[in-house]
């Protein structure tokens, strides 16, 4: 994502961005980390995507594709697991399209 599209968080920014106890601001700390999230369909079907963390606001995620290159905007309150990786996704091939966090 574009830096200047990104949300900046500041005194003013509510709590859920800043405080770690919540979702939201948890998240934000994996900003450009693949991850595989998980989340809940319905009542009991569970879908996951897997991608590059781009982005992280109060109610939504936003993750890059790897396959694509897309942007995918999710709803945060969907989400059930979130798996984060330990080491940074490093394409392992040249002239990847897209920007590596």
């Amino acid at each position: 994502m574009e830096e200047e599209n990104r949300v900046h968080l500041n005194s003013n920014s509510p709590e859920t961005l800043t405080n770690n106890i919540y979702t939201p601001a948890f998240l934000r700390q994996f900003i450009g980390r693949l991850v595989r999230i998980e989340f809940l369909i319905g009542t009991n079907n569970l879908v996951d995507r897997v991608g590059l963390l781009e982005e992280v606001g109060a109610s939504y995620v936003v993750i890059r594709q790897i396959e694509s290159g897309n942007l995918l905007y999710a709803d945060i309150y969907s989400i059930k697991f979130v798996l984060i990786a330990e080491n940074p996704y490093r394409p392992n091939y040249q002239n990847y399209p897209y920007p590596v966090v």
